[in-house]
């Protein structure tokens, strides 16, 4: 367990460079912080080790993929507490989605510190005239909340659409409307998995292909992160957590 915990802790930077058919020329470059399955009520050791791994990186906006809270029940105000003391470190523009061990009595104090809830909705990234559409659906996975019809509504025929989804699961959905690009998490990578990294469990119907790291269907370019948490008990083997850097770029 020691080891573990030891792994849990050791938090790292991944890097991925996208490139996308509609993305504006202005956007070329720009940055996206994703951090994935907190769980920040775990324990205060992780939060720190959270804090210094995100200290210090350049980006343009942060997106936050779910799973703010360690067990998926009972009183929510460390996870808030937490997130104000992380708030500082993630830069001007943060929206998040909530997932599967999150409760929507959450949003209100998420909103007040500072954090962007998408819950079905939009919003616009500018940078001069040009525009990103930053989509966000509720949970999919468990409570099935989300509405991506109602999310992209008001959207422009052929719009750059980045879309955030706790998990990884209405991939197809989200190909079928347009979406350029989907970040997800929930699935940890397996969190416990076999050398090499083979998950065991993922709790995901998704196909194995796109439950970490970045895939494509179709037209779709996706990233789903292992996480920088752990749930259910706080070890990791073989699959070091992580909060992951997207550059994208212009085809």
């Amino acid at each position: 367990r020691g080891r573990g915990r030891r792994n849990l802790l050791d938090i790292g930077l991944r890097h991925n460079e996208v490139r996308l058919d509609r993305l504006p020329a202005a956007f070329d470059g720009f940055t996206l912080l994703q951090v994935s399955d907190l769980h920040l009520d775990m324990d205060a050791e992780f939060q720190r080790h959270l804090i210094e791994r995100v200290q210090g990186l350049a980006f343009d906006a942060c997106v936050l993929t779910g799973d703010f809270r360690f067990h998926g029940f009972g009183p929510y105000q460390a996870v808030l507490d937490a997130l104000q003391t992380l708030r500082p470190h993630l830069g001007e523009q943060v929206h998040a989605v909530l997932g599967n061990h999150d409760t929507v009595r959450m949003v209100p104090g998420m909103e007040a510190r500072g954090f962007g809830v998408l819950m079905n909705e939009a919003v616009a990234l500018r940078r001069g005239a040009d525009t990103v559409v930053l989509a966000g659906i509720d949970d999919a996975h468990y409570f099935r909340t989300h509405d991506l019809r109602k999310a992209l509504a008001g959207v422009a025929p052929h719009s750059c659409v980045v879309l955030l989804s706790h998990t990884p699961e209405p991939y197809r959905l989200a190909e079928h409307a347009g979406v350029q690009l989907m970040l997800s998490g929930h699935t940890h990578g397996g969190q416990i998995c076999l050398p090499g990294g083979i998950p065991v469990l993922t709790e995901t119907p998704t196909p194995r292909a796109y439950v970490r790291g970045a895939w494509r269907y179709r037209t779709l370019a996706g990233y789903t992160s292992v996480g920088c948490g752990a749930s259910v008990v706080d070890v990791r083997f073989n699959c070091q957590p992580e909060v992951t850097l997207h550059r994208l770029r212009c085809r």
